[in-house]
């Protein structure tokens, strides 16, 4: 397989296309979300982090002394319409900014997950990975929205993408490093594929591919976060998905329900995510 050299360059909503999406399984557009819709959401996460970082903090089996069992990555927030992070989650997963674009690139689609990530300095990144290992949406795969709430890049922790890996199967993971990687399994890119480094300004979103590989480093900057709002989408043709991920959201709000996924993945029965 020949080495992947394609860079990952925002573009404008306008110049969002399918064919780009197509042949590298992500693309980047440019200040989707104005400044102060990213200022009301970052103050939103912080404010509810600061007064209780459990009620919808991940299960990650952090150490006490790790700063992210301080700002745990928040799950599914738009299930919790009693709280202002969740209803603005609720309202930007059928945003026409965002849904139109992506079903420019799936079609039709339902909301299946939101996710906030705060990554202060000094925090570990996230290994190498495949959202729809997790998702495990059938017959085709998950699509990432990753809004941008800070400015992003190497040194705070910005995502890293594998142009053209989307083409791979999803694969079983190996074991990370636990120094570099809050989440436990890693995939690494095909031969010959190399990671690109992507750099964003707060309100840029990254669409991407379920089984694109990417990933992130540790945040090494002194006073940065590297904070992020997510968003997964699966083609409403789908069949099947993960249990964790019913119901499903449709454009107008209501919820939809299709069969859970059964059988054991890429790693076979029994295995423990």
């Amino acid at each position: 397989m020949e080495s992947m050299t394609t860079t990952v360059q925002p573009v404008p909503a306008s110049k969002a296309t399918k064919a780009s999406y197509d042949r590298d399984g992500v693309i980047q557009v440019s200040g989707l979300l104005g400044a102060d819709e990213v200022s009301t959401i970052r103050d939103a996460f912080m404010d509810q982090v600061a007064r209780d970082h459990a009620e919808l903090g991940a299960r990650d089996n952090l150490a006490p002394g790790d700063i992210l069992s301080r700002y745990p990555r928040f799950m599914q927030p738009h299930r919790r319409p009693d709280l202002e992070v969740g209803r603005i989650s609720r309202r930007l997963m059928t945003d026409r900014r965002l849904l139109g674009i992506v079903e420019q690139l799936i079609g039709p689609a339902f909301g299946a997950q939101s996710m906030f990530y705060f990554k202060p300095p000094t925090a570990r990144g996230q290994a190498m990975h495949q959202d729809n290992y997790f998702l495990r949406a059938h017959p085709e795969t998950c699509l990432a929205a990753w809004i941008a709430i800070d400015d992003c890049d190497a040194a705070n922790g910005g995502l890293s993408v594998v142009p053209g890996s989307h083409t791979m199967e999803v694969a079983c993971p190996e074991v990370a490093d636990a120094d570099e990687s809050f989440t436990t399994g890693l995939v690494r890119p095909p031969a010959g594929m190399d990671a690109a480094q992507t750099t964003m300004c707060a309100g840029d979103v990254l669409f991407f591919h379920g089984s694109m590989v990417h990933g992130s480093l540790p945040n090494t900057s002194a006073d940065r976060f590297r904070r992020s709002l997510i968003f997964h989408y699966v083609p409403q043709a789908s069949v099947e998905i993960a249990q964790f991920y019913l119901p499903l959201v449709a454009p107008d709000g209501s919820e939809h329900a299709i069969p859970p996924a059964r059988g054991g993945g890429p790693c076979g029965e029994g295995w423990k995510r």
